[in-house]
Parts: structure tokens; C-alpha cells; sequence
């Protein structure tokens, strides 16, 4: 049976962005189907993406990272998808590398697959030192708190199979979710492995962690987390 598989990209004002990165995944023709969830967007996301001929979901007020993606699996879930597919908005993410992420999800060797950027032999851009210093926190908080040994906690680009979906569509982690969702997925006793990619600067639009912002993200991600491996 050939897995039915949606891409999920969550968009908040990436007019810019949103085109190219669906074209990139329609050029690698793979049997997938392309679902953009328009976070409350005041720009032309929707339309762009509409232009292009996938499905588009527009919220009507800005939910934030978590609730845009936990959209995305409730139509995953809906739907009947046995993968699912995360990829950001923002142009960060290399699709061609969606192939080896979802490489351990079709072979059923893992429950969650994460595209990792620190990961040999594939070491281009690697975030900012400061944003650094925040995902090596995160990373050896997870693996302090739980079974698994990450190297990049805070990426976004990951697929899940239909388990996960079903957690995902039920409860998603709302604020900055990415190292949280890695203990979600813990608390069911997933299987998680890391796949090396690589990571390409923000060409358009801003980072939501910047300046003051990094401060409670640190201290809101680590309470989040802790909290959750103690439920």
C-alpha cells in the first residue's frame, strides 16, 4: 500500500516566501499532497498559494506556530494521511532532503523523523550564536528529561506517521512547540530519529524569537517542557 502523505506549511505573512517553497515541492513530483495553513496572514499569502493550485487553510485570526500546525494535523487526521509532513513557511527548510526525512517513516523505523542541521557530513547554516546556544540547551534538557538524545530540538522540519497525527490533531503544543512536541511524542513512547539536512537563512521577513523575546521563549519552552514530562 503506497502511503498517503500531506506536507503542512504553516504561513504567517511569507507572501514572499510561500511560492517558492511550494514550487520546490512540487518540482521533486512525489506522491504528496501540499496543505497551506494561513496563520491569520494581513498580506497575499493565501491568494499566492491558492494561485499555485494546493490546498489552502485561512485562519481567520493569527493562532500562532502551534495552533497553524495543529490545524494541519486535524486535516491530516480528517483526511486519512498516514504521514505527515512539517515544512516551514519561510524558506528555511531544504525540501530536497524529503525524501531521507521521510525515508525512517515509510520504513517504520520511527514514529518521528527530524531533519537535524548539526548532524555530519551535511553542516551549512546553522542559525544564529545566540539561537545556538538556546537549541543546545534545549537539546541536552530533552535528552536530561527523557530517553532521546537530539541535536536540534527546535527544528521544524519533521514527519510523523498516523500515531503521532492522532496525538498531534488532539494536542498540540501552542507557544514555540518544536522541543516540546519532542516530549508530546515521548510521553506515548515514540521512536524518534534524526535525519542530517540542511538549512538555508531566512531570505524574507522576520524571526518571531528576536531581542527580549529569546528571554521568555528560553524560560516559557523549559517550564513547557518540564511541566509536560511530569504529567
Amino acid at each position: 500500500m503506497t502511503d498517503k502523505i500531506l506536507i503542512i506549511i504553516p504561513a504567517y505573512n511569507e507572501e514572499e516566501s510561500i511560492a517558492g517553497i511550494i514550487k520546490e515541492v512540487l518540482a521533486l513530483n512525489l506522491s504528496v499532497s501540499v496543505l497551506v495553513i494561513d496563520d491569520g496572514s494581513t498580506d497575499n499569502t493565501t491568494s499566492v498559494a491558492k494561485d499555485l493550485g494546493v490546498d489552502v487553510i485561512s485562519l481567520p485570526i493569527n493562532l500562532g506556530i502551534g495552533g497553524a500546525v495543529q490545524t494541519g494535523y486535524k486535516f491530516a487526521q480528517k483526511n486519512g494521511f498516514d504521514i505527515a509532513v512539517q515544512v516551514d513557511g519561510d524558506g528555511q527548510h531544504d525540501v530536497t532532503y524529503l525524501n531521507a526525512l521521510l525515508e525512517p517513516i515509510i520504513k517504520e523505523e520511527a514514529d518521528m523523523a527530524i531533519g537535524s542541521r548539526f548532524i555530519p557530513p551535511y553542516l551549512g547554516y546553522q542559525s544564529s550564536f545566540i539561537r545556538r546556544i538556546g537549541i543546545n540547551f534545549f537539546a541536552y534538557l530533552i535528552s536530561f528529561l527523557t530517553e532521546y538524545k537530539v541535536t536540534d530540538p527546535t527544528s521544524g522540519f519533521r514527519a510523523v506517521n498516523k500515531t503521532l497525527i492522532d496525538v498531534f490533531a488532539d494536542y498540540y503544543p501552542a507557544d514555540y512547540p518544536e522541543p516540546e512536541a519532542i516530549v508530546v511524542a515521548g510521553r506515548v513512547k515514540s521512536r524518534i530519529q534524526e535525519v542530517p539536512v540542511e538549512m538555508r537563512a531566512r531570505k524574507t521577513g522576520n524571526s518571531s524569537i528576536r531581542y527580549l523575546k529569546t528571554l521568555y521563549y528560553m524560560i516559557k519552552v523549559t517550564f513547557a517542557i518540564v511541566m509536560e514530562k511530569f504529567k
